[in-house]
């Protein structure tokens, strides 16, 4: 049987960005996930190849089943907004993860049209696992 494949969106501008998200790659892909992580799945971005990591990562979207998404920080991060659109308008299972504490609106977690696009919202990685484990097992 093929795994199912994730696709995990999410800032990656910093060291502690790279971190997380690579602790949500690595909860993704222990559920059983074959999954698509931007900056390991990518060359380093140059100024000759960003078409190419676009066209990767769009690809990244295409084939997976499922998108798990960071959505940290004061305001989603605009790639990862552009990837959830993209996903959701192409039918995929989208799982974003909120644990920051900062509230932005008074009855939404995140911003009205990402938080209504998504299949689930979590606040915790433990219910980011029992999401994806979740998802499987309804595949079943």
């Amino acid at each position: 049987m093929t795994k199912p494949r994730a696709y995990i969106a999410g800032p990656l501008f910093d060291e502690g960005e790279r971190w997380f998200i690579e602790k949500i790659e690595a909860l993704v892909a222990d559920a059983g996930f074959e999954t698509f992580l931007p900056h390991r799945d990518n060359p380093p971005k140059v100024k000759d190849n960003v078409k190419e990591i676009f066209e990767n990562d769009k690809r990244g979207i295409d084939t997976c089943d499922v998108v798990v998404a960071n959505l940290n920080g004061l305001t989603t991060d605009d790639g990862t907004a552009w990837e959830l659109g993209y996903a959701y308008a192409n039918g995929k299972y989208l799982i974003g993860l909120h644990t920051d504490w900062r509230a932005r609106f008074e009855h939404e977690v995140v911003n009205l049209m990402i938080e209504t696009s998504l299949n689930e919202l979590v606040r915790t990685q433990k219910d980011l696992k029992a999401a994806v484990e979740r998802w499987i097992s309804a595949q079943k």
